[in-house]
């Protein structure tokens, strides 16, 4: 079994901000694949898909973005996933929008929600998925900013960087995750 995990802000207020990224790519696997019905549990919501005839679970934790960890560490224990089996999609300033980076591991570098999953799992040997937001504006902070919708002129990135995420997240589901990096992170331009 796996666990994806997409991180996000509950609430309506937040549905299309930058920080809720993680739930809109989470929803796009889910509408891709036949799933069981959304429910609540484990300060989440929810759902099972099948992928190569393992059962994967993905999850949309309601608890907001700071403490995504309180719902994802107990989830972890409960279903005796390994941390390396916990895929997480998460919004990244340090990426241009729209695009997808894939590694094994790493550090918080200063997200929260990465920091709560890493004190409540106890470890940052899980696989993070980030998701290119850009840097705020120079007038913006970054909580204007990761907490703004993307502007009109960044949709048509927004659309096809949830496409993309969500068949990175899944092809990786089958391949595994050395794999899964070499297929779909960019690849990098020869000097």
């Amino acid at each position: 079994m796996k666990i994806v995990v997409g991180l996000g802000n509950p609430g309506k207020e937040y549905e299309l901000t930058k920080h809720n990224i993680g739930f809109l790519v989470v929803d796009a696997i889910a509408e891709a694949h036949a799933h069981t019905p959304w429910k609540e549990d484990f300060k989440a919501l929810i759902t099972t898909i099948q992928v190569d005839g393992e059962k994967v679970l993905l999850v949309k934790p309601q608890t907001f973005m700071n403490n995504s960890g309180e719902s994802v560490g107990p989830l972890m224990r409960y279903y005796k996933v390994a941390p390396e089996d916990v895929y997480c999609i998460y919004d990244d300033m340090d990426l241009p929008v729209g695009k997808i980076r894939i590694r094994p591991n790493g550090s918080a570098g200063g997200h929260n929600g990465i920091k709560s999953l890493i004190a409540h799992m106890g470890t940052n040997e899980f696989p993070h998925f980030r998701f290119g937001i850009g840097r705020p504006l120079p007038q913006w902070t970054v909580v204007d900013h990761v907490l703004a919708p993307f502007p009109e002129d960044q949709q048509d990135k927004v659309v096809k960087g949830i496409k993309d995420m969500a068949k990175a997240v899944v092809g990786t589901l089958e391949v595994g995750i050395d794999r899964g990096m070499n297929l779909y992170n960019p690849k990098r331009r020869p000097r």
